[in-house]
């Protein structure tokens, strides 16, 4: 096998070829920290996570980058409203950040750079533009010249002559030409700055990302990603100014996630219907949420409802049963873990594994790659079935969970245990309830949930009674 990786650039799958052998060198785009982060914002973290921990997984030595945006126009209104400064308004929304990684299951990055910390790189890079005439300055800005950078477009795909400038704001007659971008913006009266050959002032969006990319991974990627909104302008930039800089490509994949919608609206502030990663974290345990990202391919439109939800939630606590009720059998099995396995049971958890590397392998395919899990899950339950299990069977199967759940985290393997006593009881009696109240629809439910940890319910003359497979 070999992985497949499809390329934005090229609009194709393709084999992945680190540039050097044994490790990659991935940059993702961070949030602009001037409010908390919304499900938006989670789908890129989410998702470059589980490509950053398949890798390691393949036993690749990964170098991952996201940045922190702590200075932009948003910044300086947020200090303006909430009476605060620029740095301020970052600690505390990267602190909220920090939390929201905490709470979804996320490790850190490799690193995680600010702008604030790079300005020296920065002001270097845009200095370098200017003395190679691909930038100019005018007013105290200064501009990139986009039309001097021949392959401008070719991300995107889209040809130059065709963008449409000046429809939604008044173009700035100070470029030489519409398209030109802005690579440091003169400061206003009163706004944080920093100083520069070209007056005080601060950088524009697109160039942070390629100082920092170059400074802290070189000055070609294996992979940069994002969210697809951010393929044009920002990444398109990135491109230009990069390549115009050091005549090398900025990165050999570019991979690019999918629009989240609620409830089959486009998110979007003027429908006020965005959603909060603090928030969806009140509601839902961090392994639902995973799962939700998870069970669409990365590049289709993601759709957020509670019905959506509450399906991530009972997939999960499947999964969780199984893992539960193998751990539970583990604790009480004859033999060693660490013999060999049965044949048979070798054979099954290979050909498990192998399915969920296969469509890892196929541009990092989550969805069908969480159907394998599943395929685990009824062997899992087919083999505790049977009266007696030796434990290194029941070992080789953990192991196989663990190794595909150690990439998509969609199971808390700390909490995958078997339920209580007084659980099932309560349970038990619920579905009662429910029952005599005619509410067949939770009374199923619940039927299937105590199935799926290996409970058998058994009407007898003194009433329900219940025992594990």
């Amino acid at each position: 096998m070999a992985l497949q990786i499809y390329n934005t650039l090229t609009r194709s799958k393709e084999t992945f070829v680190p540039a050097q052998p044994g490790k990659v060198k991935m940059y993702v785009c961070g949030p602009t920290v001037y409010d908390y982060i919304h499900i938006g914002n989670a789908r890129p973290m989410i998702f470059f996570d589980v490509v950053r921990a398949y890798f390691e997984n393949q036993r690749y030595d990964v170098n991952y980058v996201v940045n922190f945006t702590d200075v932009d126009d948003k910044m300086i209104r947020k200090a303006e409203q909430t009476g605060t400064t620029v740095p301020e308004v970052a600690e505390k929304f990267i602190a909220a950040y920090y939390e929201d990684l905490d709470g979804l299951g996320i490790p850190r990055a490799t690193l995680n750079p600010r702008v604030t910390e790079n300005m020296e790189e920065i002001i270097d890079f845009i200095q370098e533009l200017v003395d190679r005439d691909f930038a100019y300055e005018n007013g105290g800005d200064v501009f990139f010249r986009t039309r001097k950078f021949d392959d401008y477009g070719k991300l995107s795909q889209q040809k130059l002559d065709e963008l449409q400038f000046g429809i939604r704001i008044e173009v700035d007659k100070r470029k030489e030409s519409p398209e030109d971008f802005v690579l440091w913006k003169a400061a206003k009266p009163g706004e944080i700055y920093w100083s520069s050959p070209w007056g005080d002032g601060r950088p524009g969006w697109h160039i942070e990302c390629s100082a920092m990319a170059r400074r802290y991974l070189g000055d070609t990627l294996d992979i940069h990603g994002g969210g697809q909104d951010l393929q044009f302008p920002h990444h398109e930039c990135e491109v230009a100014q990069s390549e115009a800089l050091t005549g090398k490509p900025l990165a050999n994949y570019w991979m690019h996630n999918g629009y989240i919608r609620i409830n089959n609206e486009k998110m979007s502030k003027s429908l006020g219907n965005g959603v909060l990663v603090k928030d969806l974290r009140e509601q839902y345990a961090k392994e639902a949420i995973r799962y939700f990202m998870l069970s669409t391919h990365y590049r289709n439109p993601l759709n957020y409802s509670d019905e959506v939800m509450a399906q991530a939630i009972s997939s999960v606590e499947r999964l969780a049963n199984a893992a539960g009720n193998v751990k539970h059998r583990l604790s009480t099995a004859v033999g060693l873990p660490d013999e060999a396995p049965s044949e048979a049971v070798a054979a099954k958890m290979s050909a498990v594994l192998a399915e969920f590397h296969e469509k890892m392998q196929d541009d990092f395919n989550t969805p069908d790659a969480i159907t394998a899990m599943f395929l685990w899950a009824s062997e899992a339950n087919q083999l505790l079935q049977e009266a007696s299990v030796p434990a290194a069977d029941l070992q080789a199967v953990l192991r196989a969970f663990e190794e595909m759940n150690g990439v998509l985290r969609v199971v808390d393997s700390a909490e995958a245990e078997e339920m209580l006593d007084e659980e099932i009881e309560q349970l038990i009696a619920e579905r009662a309830e429910a029952r005599k109240n005619k509410n067949w629809a939770r009374a199923d439910e619940i039927r299937d949930m105590l199935a799926a940890q290996g409970i058998l319910l058994e009407d007898t003359a003194q009433g329900m009674r219940w025992r594990r497979k």
